[in-house]
């Protein structure tokens, strides 16, 4: 029996949090969902993937996202 491919991140290279902070509105992942990604087992993965899809799309909260620098203009 084969077995299933890990999953995959659902970054899109979109990281900027919502006004509240609280989630990605590029991937929709929680704060401590994207801190956690590495050390989740497949079948946690696997739960966030399937999560993602009953998630709200959030619109994004302009200018803030501590990992990424912007330049003016």
């Amino acid at each position: 029996m084969s077995e299933r491919p890990p999953p995959q991140s659902p970054c899109i290279r979109v990281c900027e949090l919502d006004a509240n902070r609280t989630q990605c509105t590029g991937c929709r992942r929680t704060v401590d969902e994207i801190a956690r990604w590495a050390a989740m087992s497949d079948d946690e993965k696997r739960a966030v993937l399937a999560a993602l899809s009953t998630r709200s799309a959030i619109a994004p909260a302009r200018g803030f996202w501590p990992f990424r620098r912007r330049t003016p203009g």
